[in-house]
């Protein structure tokens, strides 16, 4: 067994997500958080912004595992306790669009309009960085929507609870009654894929 699953049983995770601390919380992962503060959000490596032609697996990969590293240094930097860093980025894929947080109401309104009757992709980075190495997995789940109409899209976002989310809904909220059907992996539409995350964290000899 490796020092750090001797000496250290909780990681740092870089993400201010409640819906991932409760992921991590309910596979009995320990974990401090780190948060970016306003001045590395700035940092190019956390722009979310999708480069030239790039596919859908490669942008939540490299916002992943942009997060984890951009982790550790801060961990070092700050004189942090030396764990791992578990990061995570997702986005959806409708028709070969991305789709991440809406930038308004309208814009709520507007993408859960499109997600109605449809199925979309739902892809989850993980990624951790432990003493300047990164391993990084990818899950991806595909969602199908009911037919939704405007009054209960409206009631929705009125909720408040599409704001802060990819995609607009949050599958484990109000958001699980417009779900028809779900191939995949729910952990990982909620923003955290949990077989993947313990998988990561074994490798750096920490036992789930």
């Amino acid at each position: 067994m490796s020092l750090f699953s001797l000496q250290h049983r909780r990681v740092h995770l870089a993400s201010r997500s409640p819906r991932r601390r409760e992921l991590l919380t309910q596979i009995g992962v320990g974990f401090d958080t780190i948060a970016f503060r306003d001045a590395q959000r700035g940092d190019p490596e956390l722009d979310e912004t999708p480069l030239p032609k790039e596919a859908p697996t490669a942008y939540v990969e490299r916002l992943a595992r942009n997060k984890a590293s951009l982790g550790w240094r801060i961990v070092n930097w700050r004189g942090l306790l030396l764990q791992p860093v578990l990061a995570a980025d997702t986005t959806i894929e409708l028709a070969g669009e991305l789709i991440g947080k809406p930038l308004d109401v309208d814009d709520a309104q507007r993408i859960l309009r499109r997600l109605s009757g449809q199925t979309h992709r739902v892809l989850t980075a993980v990624a951790v960085s432990f003493d300047e190495r990164t391993e990084l997995l990818c899950s991806i789940s595909e969602v199908r929507f009911r037919e939704l109409d405007d009054d209960e899209i409206a009631r929705y976002v009125a909720s408040g609870e599409p704001m802060d989310k990819a995609g607009a809904y949050g599958i484990q909220g109000r958001a699980a009654m417009f779900v028809e059907h779900i191939a995949g992996s729910y952990s990982g539409v909620m923003g955290l894929p949990l077989c993947e995350a313990a998988q990561l964290l074994k490798r750096f000899g920490y036992q789930v």
